[in-house]
Parts: C-alpha cells; sequence; structure tokens
C-alpha cells in the first residue's frame, strides 16, 4: 500500500506540474481543447449526415451510434488527459531521457506517463460525453444503467490507457521518436470501432474482441445497454481493462531490462 500511495503521489505532483505549465499558456490550452472538440464535431456530422440518408445501420439506428461515438471519444480524451507522456516513449529512449526517469525513486511508467497532458482531451472527453448523453436519451435507455455506465466509461478509459501505453512500450525495441505501433493502433481503432462491429468479417470482429480487447471501450458497452448483448457481458469491459493495464505493465517492464542507456 505505502508504494502504491508513493507512485499515486509521484503521478499527482507531475500532473498538477504540467497543468500549472499549461495555465501559463491559455491560447494553446485553448486551441488544443478546440481541436479535440473539432474532431468529436466532425464524427457528429458524419453520423448525421449518414443517417440522414440510411435511417438503420447493421440494425444500429443514429442514437446507438452516438453513443458507440460517445464512449470513443470519452476513451480518447481520458487518454490524452492521463496517459498522453506515453506517446513520448521513443524519443525519450532515443534522447537518453529515460536514464533520468531510471535514476529517481519512482516508477518509470508513471513517470513517462505523466510527462504530458493532451489538452486536445478536454474538448475529445467533453464532446464524447454530450454525444453519449444525446445518445441515451434518444435511445431511451433506462436511468437504472447509470451505475454500468459509469463503469464502462472507467473501463474504457483503462482498455485504452493500457493498450495505447504498451504500444509505445514497442519503442523500446523499435528505435525511433514516433510511435508507429500505437499509431496504427489507433487508426485501426478509429477505422473499425466507430461503426457496428457486425459489418466487419468474423476474423476482424475475432481479433477486436479477442486479441485486441477494442470492443470492450464501446461497441460492447453500447450493446449492453440497450438490450442487444446479455447482461453477463457486463464483466467483459473490467476484464480487458486489466488485462490491458497489465499489458502496458508487462510491456514497459521488458523494455526497461533490454533498455541500453543512450550512454552506452
Amino acid at each position: 500500500m505505502t508504494a502504491i500511495a508513493h507512485a499515486g503521489g509521484v503521478y499527482r505532483r507531475s500532473i498538477v506540474a504540467q497543468l500549472r505549465a499549461i495555465v501559463e499558456y491559455p491560447a494553446d490550452f485553448w486551441i488544443m481543447a478546440a481541436s479535440g472538440a473539432f474532431w468529436q464535431i466532425l464524427q457528429f456530422a458524419f453520423l448525421s449526415v449518414l443517417f440522414s440518408q440510411v435511417p438503420v445501420l447493421a440494425g444500429w439506428a443514429f442514437p446507438e451510434m452516438l453513443m458507440l461515438a460517445g464512449f470513443l471519444g470519452l476513451a480518447a480524451g481520458a487518454n490524452a488527459l492521463l496517459s498522453d507522456g506515453a506517446w513520448s516513449t521513443g524519443s525519450m529512449v532515443i534522447k537518453g531521457d529515460m536514464d533520468y526517469r531510471i535514476t529517481r525513486p519512482a516508477p518509470v511508467l508513471i513517470q513517462v506517463a505523466s510527462a504530458h497532458i493532451g489538452m486536445q482531451g478536454v474538448g475529445e472527453f467533453a464532446l464524447g460525453t454530450a454525444m453519449l448523453v444525446y445518445g441515451w436519451i434518444a435511445a431511451g435507455v433506462s436511468p437504472a444503467f447509470i451505475p454500468a455506465a459509469v463503469l464502462f466509461v472507467a473501463c474504457a478509459a483503462a482498455i485504452n490507457l493500457g493498450l495505447v501505453t504498451a504500444a509505445c512500450g514497442a519503442n523500446f525495441w523499435i528505435k525511433g521518436t514516433g510511435s508507429y505501433i500505437a499509431f496504427l493502433l489507433v487508426d485501426l481503432q478509429g477505422k473499425t470501432m466507430s461503426m457496428p462491429l457486425k459489418i466487419f468479417p468474423f476474423g476482424v470482429k475475432a481479433f477486436v474482441t479477442f486479441v485486441v480487447p477494442l470492443a470492450f471501450v464501446n461497441f460492447v458497452p453500447v450493446e449492453v445497454l440497450t438490450g442487444r448483448a446479455s447482461t453477463w457481458w457486463i464483466v467483459g469491459p473490467p476484464l480487458a481493462a486489466v488485462f490491458s493495464i497489465g499489458l502496458a505493465a508487462l510491456v514497459y517492464r521488458a523494455g526497461l531490462r533490454a533498455y541500453d542507456s543512450a550512454g552506452h
């Protein structure tokens, strides 16, 4: 418990320091927040145009699709706000910044994750919440499911955070400042999870459900909340969240063991 409290304290102080730095440049904050909001607005506009021509897509109506996009926006926003520093893994390895973090008496992964805050996450989180609430009301989902929805949002954030961090950890072996594996992961998520999985081949559905559990970020939660899936699927997102966070920790631990100091 002491180690967990220490790690939490390190993370909190680092995030607070990043926030103080951001406050000194309010224009940068608003530009980044607006960029995140703009992307979500484009998502909403695309769905609005699509469903003005096609009332149902693979059995999904406009409200359910908004919920799908809402969960995706919330997960992306949480990842940017809570663990955006993971994207700097490659740069830290190449430039030797990882050496500094290894010598500090704090978990390296916590230090790296909190090294930066992506303020575009504010816009993504806000607009994602708006789309989820709008879709929820329009779909007639019972308020009794609100506790489950809160659990699903927390799990979606943890899954995204864990998978992206694990993908960024590949830069311990793939030398370079660009997190190419993480970019591929985010691209895969954007192309597959913004639509109902039923429109994709079996192989794609199996891959994003049981190999890289992106389906538990938004598809499975919406299926459960709208009554399309059995309630026993409610255990899926928490299990996927534990798997994703554990994967990130394992990848980073293996990466640090394989890491050669910039001085060698």
